[in-house]
């Protein structure tokens, strides 16, 4: 094409003032430290969002059946059989959780009080996040214990590798006559704690499913959902559909992302308001640019009014400058994106920028993902051409005749 032509000549041309080939270098370069700060800025979210999903993952299942009405159910044991030899289904496990009221020498709070089976463990790695102590629920019919969310243990003071008393555990009953107790007690012992995020930390306590529906005086077979492992390569959403098809309309079933969507959704709107905010340092930096295509225009005059004496249309001219400001904006672009996968790649290696202990990884996590490019290109495109526009127009009200005074 002729104006490419063009443009690029005027690219590489030397030109009359060394002004021009430095404030268009400025403008080069502010457009490859703002696409690079665009790569960075959205790969870091998708490596906290990599992260947190991947810590959610010990804790909510890959598929979650909850009942659409009330807070528990009951589950007999031939569909519970049923829902197992499903296609996909690697395993289902039974949780009961309730709010209760929690004692450990002298200290207390409420938390949430979740009885699991003997499958829980196998459904998410939970036994995997162990901090202190060890993962387990029963040493014999009259022996119970209790894995403490770190957030909680920190709230009653406790340490699982030094706990000698037992966890007194309150759950509210209904009282039938005055004299009656508000209250049914429990004894369990703790002996491990896990830490997960920050938010099931504070709140969970892990207990044997028949010790707590013990605690709660509710019959066999009870239970507020059952959480669900598909097998090594099921697609979620085929497990899902015959789930469904198996419970009828009486349950409602989340997939990972349904259960954490409110999570998911606040960390876009972050990422795309964090986006949002670079790609206007972006326009910023575009004025460098405006400026050397101006003083462009200014410099080539007589060229442009020799080809327009040559038959050139406004129409080729105004592509000539619009495409100049593309291939600058071009060039910054790809050196901003070498600069962003140079950065990337010894994050990845090195850990350049570390996080201060205490937080579940040593650096910050990094994920770069090949779609983010796809509206970082457009966008940064965009900025150029609508900065070639206003020297382009310079360029077309050029005489086709050029006198020198």
């Amino acid at each position: 094409m002729l104006s490419l032509f063009f443009a690029r000549r005027y690219l590489f041309a030397k030109g009359s003032t060394n002004a021009i080939h430095i404030i268009s270098g400025i403008s080069v370069f502010g457009i490859a430290i703002g696409t690079a700060a665009l790569i960075l800025v959205l790969s870091v979210f998708n490596g906290f969002e990599d992260l947190l999903s991947g810590l959610f993952g010990y804790f909510h299942p890959e598929i979650k059946i909850t009942p659409t009405k009330g807070k528990v159910f009951e589950v007999d044991r031939a569909l519970l059989e049923r829902l197992r030899q499903t296609p996909g289904v690697a395993l289902v496990s039974e949780t009961l959780e309730e709010i209760a009221f929690f004692e450990y020498e002298g200290s207390q709070d409420f938390g949430v009080l979740k009885g699991v089976d003997t499958h829980y463990a196998r459904i998410n790695d939970i036994d995997s996040t162990i901090s202190e102590g060890r993962y387990a629920l029963r040493a014999d019919e009259d022996i119970y214990y209790a894995v403490v969310g770190a957030g909680m243990s920190n709230k009653l003071k406790l340490h699982a590798e030094r706990a000698v008393a037992p966890l007194r555990v309150y759950m509210p009953r209904h009282q039938r006559g005055p004299m009656d107790q508000p209250f049914r007690t429990r004894y369990i012992y703790p002996v491990g704690i896990f830490s997960i995020q920050q938010e099931i930390d504070n709140q969970y306590i892990l207990a044997d499913l028949s010790w707590v529906r013990d605690l709660l005086d509710v019959p066999d077979g009870t239970v507020s959902a059952l959480e669900v492992r598909c097998t090594a390569g099921a697609a979620v959403s085929a497990v899902k559909q015959r789930l469904q098809q198996i419970l009828g309309e009486g349950f409602v079933l989340r997939d990972r992302y349904e259960q954490n969507e409110a999570f998911f959704k606040v960390m876009q709107l972050e990422k795309w308001m964090g986006f949002a905010i670079l790609t206007l340092m972006l326009v910023l930096m575009a004025f460098n640019m405006v400026g050397a295509l101006w003083m462009l225009v200014l410099d080539k005059q007589r060229d442009i009014a020799t080809l327009k004496s040559l038959g050139a249309d406004d129409v080729l001219i105004r592509r000539i400058f619009i495409g100049e400001g593309l291939l600058l904006t071009t060039l910054g672009m790809l050196i901003g994106m070498l600069l962003a996968i140079g950065l990337y790649a010894a994050q990845k290696q090195w850990e350049l920028i570390a996080i201060p202990e205490g937080f579940v990884v040593s650096s910050y996590p990094i994920a770069m993902r090949a779609w983010d490019f796809v509206p970082i290109t457009a966008t940064v495109l965009l900025i150029g051409w609508l900065a070639s526009l206003l020297p382009a127009a310079r360029a077309v009200r050029v005489p086709a005749y050029w006198r020198e005074e």
